[in-house]
């Protein structure tokens, strides 16, 4: 049984997510989600436009997650990880991590975890932002 896990925002679900969750479970028999907690994605992106338990709840409905839990506000990976046990963590495409560095620090930690990176879906409306930017102007042009 190969465990993988994936992490992000999910603020509002688009094919960019689906995509990567795709990826995830294709690498692996079972894809355990973190969902971010408000905490950390207002400290690192935004102010999250959906609570995080609902953010959680809809992560854990897609058919390729097995299990979604909210992120702990500690910042700390490997503590998460110690709950999971992942033999991989799948990163997103746009995820600021560089693989090699973050496999160097888990073999430092003693995990055996390898690091994978999703691809970019190609759709046009594949990022939270875009599709904020696209419904601001769109009211922009109804209000006109």
């Amino acid at each position: 049984m190969v465990r993988v896990m994936a992490s992000g925002v999910f603020d509002i679900i688009h094919t960019g997510h689906i995509s990567y969750l795709e990826q995830a479970k294709a690498a692996g028999d079972e894809l355990v989600v973190i969902v971010a907690c408000d905490n950390t994605v207002r400290k690192r992106k935004h102010e999250p436009i959906t609570p995080e338990t609902m953010r959680c709840r809809i992560v854990s409905a897609l058919k390729p997650v097995d299990m979604a839990i909210v992120g702990k506000d500690t910042g700390d990976l490997f503590s998460t990880l110690d709950e999971i046990h992942p033999d991989i963590i799948m990163l997103g495409y746009d995820q600021a991590f560089d693989e090699k560095e973050l496999e160097s620090k888990l073999r430092e930690k003693g995990y055996c975890t390898r690091v994978m990176r999703a691809t970019e879906c190609s759709d046009d409306l594949n990022g939270t932002r875009r599709i904020v930017a696209k419904i601001i102007e769109s009211s922009k042009k109804v209000q006109q």
